[in-house]
């Protein structure tokens, strides 16, 4: 709904007032926050998520794994080259199709995964929200982007 009044439109423009500027300014503390718990594993954000998709689904394609993480190939293979260089993943020509690259955990890499188990109660609790608070934010923002992708 289109507010009426110029007064409405006026206020609806100030910086506090933008749901961009909010999800933009939780991102960053967000991302502040995730590189400080990633410090100790040797990842960055971007790289955590590509070994995210990969703990739940080992042997994917980079198309794929672009899919899940709504990134292109090109933004993905310099991760994953640097995912490759610290032993975490394995990239390798599919089979039946060699245009396609297919990624693999490492034993490494998989072991890696032990050691992020507590980050999501780490971020809870620095969020202060409990489980269902945190849930019900995911579950408002993934409602969100898909009307925005849908718009």
């Amino acid at each position: 709904m289109i507010n009426d009044t110029p007064e409405d439109n006026e206020t609806m423009m100030a910086l506090e007032s933008q749901l961009c500027f909010a999800l933009y300014a939780t991102q960053l503390s967000m991302s502040k926050l995730y590189r400080r718990l990633l410090k100790r594993l040797d990842l960055t954000y971007p790289q955590y998520l590509v070994m995210q998709v990969l703990w739940q689904d080992d042997h994917l394609t980079v198309s794929s794994i672009g899919e899940h993480l709504s990134l292109d190939s090109a933004t993905l293979t310099p991760l994953l080259k640097r995912l490759e260089g610290a032993e975490l993943v394995r990239r390798e020509r599919a089979r039946e199709d060699e245009r396609q690259v297919e990624v693999s955990l490492t034993d490494k890499g998989r072991a890696l995964r032990c050691q992020a188990l507590g980050l999501p109660a780490q971020v809870q609790q620095a969020a202060g929200c409990s489980a269902q608070e945190m849930a019900a934010l995911r579950d408002q923002l993934n409602a969100l982007k898909k009307r925005l992708d849908n718009a």
